[in-house]
């Protein structure tokens, strides 16, 4: 099998997975990155797809481990080679699986990076004074107030068309991984940003279209193929404002607001399944997985059990 015929393998898995399991175009893209790796380091040792084992399919990972690469990305790639080669017995290609019983790296233990309250409301406030355009930032100043009040991902917030923002919502559809809709409500600040944010791109849209520029379908419209902010340019600006604010960058990034949504709610008391469905998460134990098992419990509800135990407890006392 020549690297033509590789990529074949690849086209027709993703093809597979768009089509039969409705997979998110962002999943699909780590499935196609993962596996090209793996094919080209495949060709260096003159092997494909098909003549590879489980000893080839345990050196990649071997391969992998020595170039630095995270035990999750290690099992991210082998769940990929693992997904490819079901797809390839399915169809008639192979007749196994080799990497069917290789167990995966294990995950770290350590506890996720957190943000307190009062490091968010100094991140949010510093989003206002972010860019070099008022325009600029009336936006940021959105961005961020509409992540820590919904806690939709990244991906999900910057391809939001402008119609659901229209009318003053008090809950905006959110399209998810597979298509999958659901409402999530806004909190005074997100909607009072999302107000003024429309107010001041509906003025630069309306600008652009007497200088000629089509008017963009987005609620925060891009220069770039996508016609809209890309995830890798909030992923940058989110850094810059944790440095306006005076908050350790190395610990902000868009999924850590997305945690502190979670793990806020559920030290206010919000129950677990609540959070889930907000998430946009198909189960239980995904949710689980962002706010980190029982020891992110004991970690950020510490003060507020003690708190409930110490008030409605019958023996409690001062």
């Amino acid at each position: 099998m020549e690297a033509a015929g590789m990529e074949r393998w690849i086209s027709a898995f993703l093809e597979a997975q768009a089509a039969e399991l409705d997979a998110a175009r962002n999943t699909r893209l780590a499935y196609g990155r993962d596996l090209k790796d793996y094919a080209t380091w495949l060709g260096r040792r003159s092997e494909d797809f098909l003549t590879a084992t489980r000893d080839t399919v345990e050196a990649y990972l071997t391969f992998c481990e020595a170039q630095g690469l995270s035990s999750a990305t290690r099992a991210r790639r082998l769940s990929s080679i693992r997904q490819l080669y079901r797809f390839a017995h399915e169809e008639g290609w192979r007749a196994d699986n080799p990497a069917i019983r290789i167990s995966g790296p294990g995950r770290s233990k350590r506890l996720p990076k957190t943000l307190e309250i009062e490091e968010v409301d100094r991140l949010l406030e510093a989003a206002r004074d972010k860019g070099r355009r008022a325009e600029d930032q009336i936006r940021n100043r959105c961005l961020l107030e509409l992540l820590y009040a919904t806690g939709m991902r990244v991906s999900e917030m910057v391809g939001l068309p402008v119609a659901a923002a229209r009318g003053n919502p008090r809950m905006i559809l959110v399209r998810g991984k597979g298509g999958k809709e659901r409402m999530v409500p806004l909190s005074p600040p997100a909607r009072e940003a999302l107000a003024d944010w429309l107010r001041a791109r509906d003025a630069a849209e309306a600008q652009g279209q007497k200088a000629g520029r089509p008017a963009s379908r987005f609620l925060f419209p891009g220069s770039g193929a996508a016609g809209h902010l890309t995830r890798e340019y909030f992923y940058v600006l989110v850094k810059q404002i944790a440095v306006l604010a005076g908050v350790d960058p190395a610990k902000v990034t868009p999924h850590t607001l997305r945690h502190a949504f979670a793990t806020h709610l559920l030290a206010g008391g919000a129950d677990l399944r609540v959070i889930q469905t907000l998430l946009g998460h198909a189960d239980l134990s995904t949710t689980e997985i962002i706010l980190s098992t029982t020891e992110i419990y004991t970690h950020v509800l510490d003060a507020h059990l003690k708190e409930l135990v110490l008030k409605h407890h019958p023996l409690a006392r001062e």
